[in-house]
């Protein structure tokens, strides 16, 4: 059970690893996209279809003949990875059910684990299975599995490497079930993690740190944003600790601009202003007519 390329990559590995048989695979429905809002299929429909596996779209997993179909295909276990909707208990009955999370439980529970990870600056990437429970990323803990990330890698980037540690740790897991021993989670120690919406990227310049943060953590969506809509696309934190006046430009090169912050600096390459097209940093400041020592903002 799974929706985004997170999950995906986790189906095809475990197919590819030809220890265990797929008996179903249950995505989110299509959902439009773009300015046409045509139906799209999310990544675990895709591969399920291009992998010619049972597939199922439900709009309500809870409804009593999505119960019955899982019932009928009798798993051994069911796996689930970002799959959007809470599993009632009368799924959790039925099989093992292991979830894969993006953080080290306790630590960030909830929907935005690795985007909560990267804003606390930790340097360690981890993937942890569970038991699922009634409740939300409480169950024990059956493994883990992290690594030390580079400090300018992205949200993005860090979900596609942990796909793949999810799928050797599952891998692990149900060839080993019989043999772990689960650990509980100490309550204690939890931390969670809301759904990030989109006014969370609205971003200030008093931190250059702070900024550079959010960008790698909101990347690509929602993507970070000044006061006045413009798009900051892609950027490289300069400074972190010069105190500076907030939106000064600093320097200007062929293609990017560097940026006073209250404390430290960023500098810009791509930016993306209202009702336009991407373009390099310094091709806006060009337009804007805007020098060393004028300010952004």
């Amino acid at each position: 059970m799974g929706s985004p390329e997170f999950a995906g990559i986790i189906l095809e590995e475990l197919v590819a690893s030809v220890t265990c048989e797929i008996v179903g695979v249950f995505s989110q429905p299509d959902k439009p996209v773009g300015r046409k809002q045509l139906l799209t299929p999310c990544y675990v429909s895709e591969s399920a279809i291009k992998l010619s596996l049972p597939l199922f779209r439900p709009a309500k997993l809870r409804d009593v003949e999505n119960i019955d179909i899982i019932k009928a295909l009798n798993p051994d276990f069911i796996v689930v990875a970002a799959y959007g909707q809470i599993l009632p208990k009368e799924i959790l009955d039925i099989a093992p059910c292991i979830n894969l999370h993006t953080s080290a439980l306790p630590r960030h529970r909830g929907a935005a684990a690795l985007q909560s990870l990267l804003l606390a600056d930790e340097p360690y990437a981890v993937v942890t299975a569970i038991m699922m429970d009634v409740k939300l990323d409480v169950g024990d803990i059956l493994g883990q599995l992290f690594f030390k990330h580079q400090g300018d890698a992205r949200f993005e980037c860090l979900l596609k490497r942990l796909g793949f540690l999810a799928a050797n740790l599952i891998k692990d897991i149900l060839l080993n079930y019989k043999n772990i021993k689960p650990l509980r989670q100490i309550n204690a120690d939890a931390s969670y993690a809301k759904k990030v919406t989109k006014e969370d990227g609205l971003v200030s310049l008093d931190s250059a740190k702070s900024l550079y943060l959010k960008y790698k953590a909101y990347y690509p969506w929602p993507g970070v944003y000044l006061q006045d809509g413009l798009k900051l696309k892609e950027i490289e934190i300069v400074d972190e600790k010069t105190v500076g006046m907030a939106g000064a430009i600093s320097s200007i090169d062929a293609g990017s601009v560097v940026i006073e912050c209250g404390v430290g600096k960023i500098k810009i390459l791509k930016l993306q202003p209202q009702s336009k097209n991407e373009m390099d940093a310094a091709s806006y400041i060009r337009g804007k007519r805007l020098g060393i020592g004028d300010s952004i903002l």
